[in-house]
């Protein structure tokens, strides 16, 4: 199955970027980081052009999950049952939605599958990660 990550903000030549890149190519099916962004000023109007041009990359049969910070705080565990039950079901691929420093569109937000909360970790001295807090999958 593969992975599709639609996002608000160009990542450039962050290093984040080419460790995404790196990660989404050693899947089976591969994956696909989708960037887009708004040239309309913050508020409501911005909010709804980026739900739309973030839309524009999903189909409608795809499944959808949008990464929010009011979402569902998953388990690796459990995202990786959602996402095994997808693939045996015949679902071909999955988009997941990062949105801007506003949030999700109500209209994203309503086509979404599923809302779910991210969260990130960091490895510390030794190898070792620990979970930190979740947070919101924007650009800052």
């Amino acid at each position: 199955m593969k992975l599709i990550i639609l996002a608000v903000g160009k990542g450039r030549n962050a290093p984040e970027q080419r460790l995404v890149h790196d990660w989404l190519s050693r899947l089976p099916q591969s994956g696909e980081l989708i960037e887009v962004e708004s040239k309309l000023p913050a508020g409501p109007a911005r909010q709804q052009d980026e739900g739309a041009r973030l839309l524009r990359h999903c189909p409608a049969a795809t499944p959808l999950v949008a990464c929010d910070p009011r979402g569902r705080d998953t388990s690796s565990e459990a995202l990786a049952a959602m996402l095994q039950g997808w693939r045996d079901g015949g679902v071909a691929s999955a988009c997941f939605a990062i949105g801007g420093a506003d949030g999700h569109d109500e209209a994203l937000l309503a086509r979404a599958e599923r809302m779910e909360a991210v969260a990130v970790h960091v490895p510390l001295i030794g190898g070792r990660k620990r979970a930190v807090q979740t947070l919101p999958m924007s650009p800052e």
